[in-house]
């Protein structure tokens, strides 16, 4: 019987070939992490000495603007209640942009999930092209797509809808591709034998296997556009973003107004999160066999 555990036997060989792939891991890892340090601090005194003032020199002025706010809320906090009722429609009107986009935004993601999803998609040399469309519309920001179309359009809240439902269509219909692809296409054959289309095999056979999932991803991307219609409100598209933006603007004397406002989001994304939590967990529950 040979021998393996000496110098020259095929174990040792192998071992120390392994070794040797671990110290040239370790040193092309090594090398990567001082290449990212390196770029990261470059990067930042950069943007220091760029920066008016200086990020350094402003650091300790960094709680000053929140102790502003809090201080004069404070101050006017009988006043409080009333702000909060004053600005509840431009809320409203923020989740409304918020539902509509994130509606308009799933329904297009949906189609272009099942346009992209090898075994369904009805053009199968399309397959690339559609998902080409998901990477680009999701790679566009919000906010860059809000600007052009309130450029074109004019302010208010429609280029917001428009900006962030193409940003959910990309996302969405990523998520939801990868979805289809667990899905069992028995039922999609099954229907295809007797005559039936194509819009009716996915209605029918596939929509049905995934929809908790579905529902669970649009929840919470819903969670996130209420954040982004917020945002968006910032360079004109209307919403609670608005009003924020003049409250600030104006500086002492309105912040009570800003901190009334940063109240109503505040409570308002908690509420959101519980609830599309609670659903979402339940519709997961549903969904295991």
């Amino acid at each position: 019987m040979t021998d393996t555990t000496q110098g020259g036997s095929p174990l040792s060989a192998t071992q120390g070939s392994y070794m040797a792939m671990v110290r040239q891991k370790r040193l092309y890892s090594g090398i990567a992490i001082l290449i990212f340090v390196v770029l990261l601090v470059s990067g930042f005194h950069t943007a220091n000495a760029r920066n008016a003032g200086g990020f350094l020199d402003g650091l300790p002025q960094i709680f000053d603007f929140p102790a502003d706010v809090v201080s004069e809320a404070w101050d006017k906090r009988a006043d409080m209640a009333g702000l909060l009722w004053r600005y509840l429609p431009e809320l409203i009107e923020t989740l409304n942009i918020a539902a509509v986009s994130t509606l308009l935004g799933a329904a297009l993601g949906l189609l272009l999930s099942l346009l992209s999803t090898r075994g369904m998609a009805p053009w199968p040399p399309l397959i690339p092209v559609f998902r080409r469309v998901m990477d680009v519309s999701r790679a566009l920001p919000e906010i860059v797509v809000a600007l052009v179309l309130i450029y074109m359009l004019g302010g208010g809240p429609i280029p917001a809808m428009c900006a962030i439902a193409l940003h959910t269509a990309g996302a969405l219909g990523k998520l939801y591709s990868e979805v289809n692809e667990n899905a069992d296409l028995k039922p999609v054959d099954g229907l295809s034998s007797v005559g039936s289309t194509w819009t009716q095999q996915m209605l029918l056979g596939v929509v049905p296997q995934v929809a908790p999932n579905y529902l669970s991803y649009g929840l919470l991307r819903f969670e996130v556009n209420i954040r982004a219609s917020a945002i968006l409100g910032f360079v004109g598209a209307g919403g609670i973003g608005y009003e924020l933006r003049n409250s600030m603007s104006w500086g002492p004397g309105r912040f009570d107004e800003a901190a009334a406002i940063f109240l109503l989001l505040f409570v308002t994304i908690i509420v959101v999160d519980n609830i599309s939590s609670v659903v979402r967990n339940r519709l997961s529950e549903g969904a295991r066999p």
